[in-house]
């Protein structure tokens, strides 16, 4: 099953969705921002990315630039923190049974179908 990790009133997360509308219909929507993501939901986006959870930060974010930027963040701290601040995780995340892309550009969900 195909799991997209959208926030409504983003442009880029909603052409993800709209990209993965055209091209299958068999697909899950998590509002993450009002949902959450779970620690281990965190991980399981991280190992099957291949990324450090640094990557999946939104640096543009005022929270980010604030109280973030700069500091020296070890990986399981940035997992909480991303937890606690939906927001500043990077949008739309398409999740596989065994494969996860950032779908920005939209073009990115083909390596997964």
């Amino acid at each position: 099953m195909i799991r997209i990790y959208h926030n409504p009133r983003c442009r880029k997360s909603r052409a993800g969705l709209e990209y993965l509308q055209d091209k299958t219909g068999d697909f899950e929507t998590i509002d993450y921002i009002k949902n959450g993501i779970s620690q281990e939901g965190i991980r399981e986006i991280l190992e099957k990315m291949n990324i450090p959870p640094s990557n999946l930060v939104r640096t543009q974010e005022d929270y980010y630039k604030k109280e973030l930027k700069g500091k020296d963040i070890p990986d399981e701290e940035w997992i909480s923190i991303l937890a606690e601040n939906p927001r500043l995780i990077q949008r739309p995340i398409i999740v596989t049974e065994h494969k996860a892309v950032l779908g920005q550009p939209p073009e990115n969900i083909d390596n997964l179908l």
